[in-house]
């Protein structure tokens, strides 16, 4: 299944209606969970992906969120 449509077809089933993930922030978890993945642990990457979202659906942006998470991943935070 392409990437663009399991991504709706799972926000669908997930009752996400008032969100649509665009290409940069696509690109924003991606760039994320590598970045964990290669300097904390391969684990890391889903986990750190999972709690920027829940910082998301508390309020924050998701590229504010994304940003304090890569800053703490590459030692710069």
């Amino acid at each position: 299944m392409e990437l663009e449509a399991w991504l709706r077809k799972l926000a669908e089933e997930l009752g996400i209606f008032d969100l649509t993930l665009d290409d940069d922030g696509v690109h924003t978890v991606l760039d994320l969970a590598r970045d964990a993945a290669h300097e904390v642990q391969r684990p890391a990457a889903p986990l750190t992906s999972f709690l920027v979202g829940v910082a998301v659906g508390r309020g924050q942006s998701l590229g504010s969120a994304a940003a304090k998470a890569t800053s703490l991943v590459l030692g710069e935070a």
